[in-house]
């Protein structure tokens, strides 16, 4: 790529990177308000004191494999809708882009209080009716919240993982004898791996970050169906502001390393060229 002609420094550059700068502060200041509320013992201690609460475990440990289960149904179901929207052309397909990028604009209040009618329309009663397929409430409603919240973003991330993938490179193994399923397979999928991988990863954080639908569609039951998000409303809500920042800072710990991932993956996305 060409150097881009004249001086590094002139006024666009300091502009834009005096804002970018101000944005990285706020966002540090945040977190050092989290890490340095009391002296740094103090604070050991209190997030040792709160990893022993035998609630807090229960809620880390659902967190964990709620959030588990709803990434291996996200990596199921957004790699073949992102490789059909990224292949495919149809009558509608504007609207269906749409409609998959629904959930990540929508409050997500609105998405638990969706959740909650379906599941009182006659369907969702006779679903309900089934004992091993109980939602409302119940944990396996953790994953349904989960994974609508969060399949949108493995799907817009599969898309433009396939998008970077050059079509010719399939159509070549299609001359070469290969079927679809196989240019797929051995092909377009290994070219792909690095944005799939990102997008999984991006889908599985959001997974453990949602609320609101939780305390719509499932509550915040103690050792039934709190989680990590819900542990930190219940302890705030009865003035215990430490065991709160505790898992606050575990979630943001959570968070870093997902972020750290996603950038590590897409650049190794972009030196495999795909």
């Amino acid at each position: 790529m060409p150097a881009v002609a004249g001086p590094r420094v002139h006024r666009v550059s300091v502009i834009t990177i005096a804002f970018l700068a101000a944005f990285v502060l706020g966002v540090l200041t945040l977190i050092a308000a989290d890490v340095f509320y009391r002296r740094p013992g103090v604070m050991l201690d209190a997030v040792l004191t709160a990893l022993r609460s035998p609630e807090i475990r229960y809620a880390i440990r659902l967190s964990l494999i709620t959030s588990g289960i709803t990434l291996f149904l996200v990596v199921c179901v957004s790699v073949p809708i992102g490789y059909a929207l990224s292949r495919y052309r149809f009558p509608g397909s504007v609207v269906l882009d749409a409609i998959v990028d629904l959930p990540i604009v929508l409050p997500p209040v609105v998405v638990g209080v969706s959740l909650l009618v379906f599941f009182r329309t006659a369907v969702g009663q006779g679903i309900e009716s089934v004992p091993w397929l109980r939602f409302v409430y119940e944990p396996k409603g953790i994953v349904l919240c989960q994974f609508v919240m969060s399949a949108s973003y493995g799907i817009r991330a599969s898309k433009a993982a396939f998008d970077g993938v050059d079509r010719r490179l399939e159509a070549l193994a299609l001359t070469l004898g290969c079927t679809h399923g196989q240019a797929f397979r051995w092909v377009a999928l290994p070219m792909a791996r690095g944005g799939l991988a990102a997008g999984a990863v991006m889908a599985w954080a959001r997974a453990v970050g949602i609320f609101g639908p939780l305390m719509v569609f499932t509550g915040a039951v103690r050792m039934k169906t709190e989680v990590m998000p819900t542990t930190v409303y219940l302890e705030l809500s009865i003035g215990q502001v430490e065991p709160a920042l505790a898992v606050s800072m575990l979630m943001l710990a959570i968070a870093m390393v997902a972020l750290v991932l996603i950038h590590a993956l897409g650049q190794a996305h972009r030196w495999w060229g795909t």
